[in-house]
């Protein structure tokens, strides 16, 4: 039986090889423009303290809906005013209820870099993310083969963004720093099982070298959590979930940040 990360990247490659049809590279490029100057996104993370990346997400496959019809104009102004550093904006469909027209949305609402967080396994999502706005793009080391981790985080430097590679375990790690990856995401959740264990984190961040930008995701409720992945030397959070469930997002975000 395939594990959910195999279903979802199947089904990416699916709806990819559909937006090919309808939207040609070619097309893509042609709108892009010259590439920015600066990292803006990596940039954000490395700030006095620990920097939060605030998520966008209206659903996950382990909750369901979360807040099926939020506004992203709404929620991304809450995530600027109240000190996020960087916003992450899901844009898998099926799974995640998000779109590239929430990218699109929420880099017109907002000055903060923005992420695109979705499963990324072609050429031709990164020219989409260009395209949308974004600074920013994940790719899953458990989703992609070491030689196409490093095609892609190659093209989206040449296209002006930073990668936020993410990894789960010692290997994922190891094979994240060989390919040279400034900024490692440390995703405490399984996405073979879908379970949750903060102390990811903790084990992994050992084996991640000095002046690596490392990102804890997933299972970060509560101001505590923050404290204790910033003692650790941890220098920016993930957190979706816990702030959209919110009633008032800009209060989610400052008691989290203290």
């Amino acid at each position: 039986m395939p594990t959910f990360l195999e279903t979802v990247v199947e089904r990416t490659q699916a709806d990819v090889a559909a937006r090919k049809l309808r939207v040609p590279a070619a097309e893509l490029e042609r709108r892009l423009g010259p590439a920015p100057r600066g990292r803006p996104f990596s940039e954000g993370l490395i700030d006095e303290g620990i920097s939060l990346i605030a998520e966008m997400k209206r659903a996950s496959p382990s909750k369901g809906p979360i807040r099926p019809g939020a506004s992203v104009t709404e929620v991304v102004r809450a995530y600027q005013e109240a000190g996020a550093r960087a916003v992450s904006v899901l844009t898998e469909g099926a799974y995640f209820g998000g779109s590239l027209d929430d990218l699109v949305e929420a880099r017109g609402a907002c000055d903060l870099p923005l992420l695109r967080k979705d499963f990324v396994v072609d050429d031709y999502q990164l020219l989409e993310a260009r395209a949308a706005g974004a600074d920013a793009v994940l790719l899953i080391v458990a989703a992609l083969d070491t030689e196409h981790l490093e095609h892609l985080m190659g093209m989206a430097s040449d296209l002006g963004m930073d990668t936020l590679v993410e990894v789960h375990d010692e290997e994922e790690v190891e094979t994240a720093v060989e390919s040279g990856a400034e900024v490692i995401g440390i995703n405490n959740r399984n996405l073979h099982s879908l379970e949750v264990d903060l102390e990811t984190t903790f084990r992994l961040l050992a084996d991640v070298p000095a002046g690596t930008v490392v990102v804890a995701e997933s299972g970060i409720t509560e101001r505590e959590d923050v404290e204790r992945l910033e003692e650790a030397g941890v220098d920016a959070i993930l957190v979706g979930e816990t702030l959209m469930r919110a009633d008032d997002p800009v209060r989610a975000v400052r008691d989290l940040l203290g």
